[in-house]
């Protein structure tokens, strides 16, 4: 029976609800099926053990409801569970136009930032009309579906709230548009990575805190990128090429960064990172964990030493956001179905650009500016954000560790 048929006509809404076990799903429709009901909606849910299954079903055919009601509460006594029937016109009502999905992280998730989601929603008109636990850690990770009103707008009134209330969320477009992400390039310096990779060649040069204080200003937005890039590069000077090696050893993931590439690939995702830092590095990584693409500076190297210059394109702000569309464009992935992780003023054309931008522990300016922020120190967090579930990653993480 088609949804057109089945808007106005008699339809029962039975509920169960109790201790959950096995064969109850089926139970229940062996009961009703000999009522010769049609199935209009079904709908499971399993909290800490208890279960609530919901069937809306065509009513019987005349003279047999009361005994329906009857067997249906018998069998949910035998099963030592509750039974509820209610008597009805047609399915759902249909949902509002404007379809999102909020995906919230928290750590821990309080009654109170949940309540002021759900008012937020409510007050300019949205509807919740479902809502799933993707994880319960290292964070508790919930998703709203939500329709009624614009994602744009939606994102407007809840983003801006999300750090006040203490919590992380993202609002993007439901439907097959999010499922066809199929793209993720992300920044490395403190994000795939912990380390700034130019401080690590400058603790061997003794140049460290000097190197240190312009990196800081340019993350902050305060110099000219390539200028400070130069600039920090000089101090290099001198250096040996064996350090390299040395500074690839010293470099440490992100917690979680295995987890994310590898979750990802096992989706059918691929994965890039384009860095301010050096190809000497990035493509340590880029054979390391598997990716697909990988764009950095390179430091120039002549008779062994470093030169305290660089070569080549320089990735810089404008750089990034161009390498994405060069990614996207030889990935065959649509700029829109792009994802983008970062930290700093220069990942910002990027995080724009990309179909969803996420600044992780960033600096206040770049979240401010970005699509939706993640504020806990595990970069696999970011799956959550993409729908994907805790349960999805662990098979993915199955037989590895992510360290």
């Amino acid at each position: 029976m088609s949804a057109s048929q089945t808007s106005d006509v008699p339809t029962l809404l039975v509920k169960i609800f109790g201790k959950d076990r096995p064969g109850i799903t089926a139970g229940l429709f062996d009961t009703l099926a000999a009522y010769s009901v049609d199935v209009v909606d079904i709908e499971q849910v399993v909290t800490r053990g208890r279960i609530v299954l919901c069937a809306l079903v065509t009513e019987p055919p005349s003279g047999l409801e009361g005994d329906l009601r009857a067997t249906v509460h018998s069998w949910a006594e035998s099963m030592k569970m509750q039974a509820e029937i209610i008597s009805g016109r047609g399915d759902n009502r249909p949902r509002g136009l404007g379809r999102s999905l909020v995906t919230v992280l928290g750590h821990p998730l309080t009654a109170e930032s949940t309540a002021a989601i759900a008012a937020r929603i409510t007050k300019i008109g949205g509807n919740i009309d479902r809502i799933f636990r993707l994880a319960k850690y290292p964070v508790t990770a919930v998703e709203f579906a939500v329709s009624g009103t614009e994602t744009e707008t939606l994102r407007t009134a809840l983003v801006t709230e999300a750090s006040a209330l203490g919590v992380d969320i993202a609002v993007v477009a439901a439907g097959l548009h999010r499922r066809a992400q199929r793209l993720v390039v992300m920044d490395v310096d403190s994000t795939l990575i912990q380390d700034e990779v130019i401080e690590l060649f400058a603790a061997h040069a003794g140049c460290e805190a000097e190197v240190a204080e312009v990196t800081a200003a340019a993350m902050r937005g305060e110099l000219d990128f390539e200028q400070s890039l130069h600039a920090r590069v000089a101090l290099l000077k001198g250096l040996d090429g064996s350090v390299v090696n040395k500074v690839r050893e010293e470099v440490r993931l992100t917690p979680g960064a295995r987890t994310l590439i590898r979750t990802l690939k096992r989706l059918g995702f691929q994965v890039g990172v384009v860095s301010g830092g050096f190809t000497q590095v990035t493509d340590d990584l880029k054979e390391r964990l598997g990716l697909d693409f990988a764009q950095a500076n390179t430091l120039e190297i002549v008779d062994g030493k470093l030169t305290g210059r660089v070569t080549g394109e320089i990735v810089d702000r404008a750089g990034k956001a161009r390498l994405l569309r060069r990614f996207a464009a030889e990935a065959g992935v649509p700029l829109a179905q792009t994802v983008a992780i970062g930290d700093g003023a220069n990942d910002l054309d990027m995080l724009n650009a990309a179909g969803l931008g996420v600044a992780f522990n960033a600096k206040p300016v770049v979240r401010q500016a970005a699509h939706t922020a993640v504020n806990f120190p595990f970069l696999d967090t970011v799956l959550y954000l993409l729908g994907v579930t805790r349960e999805e990653v662990e098979a993915a993480d199955m037989h590895l560790g992510d360290h």
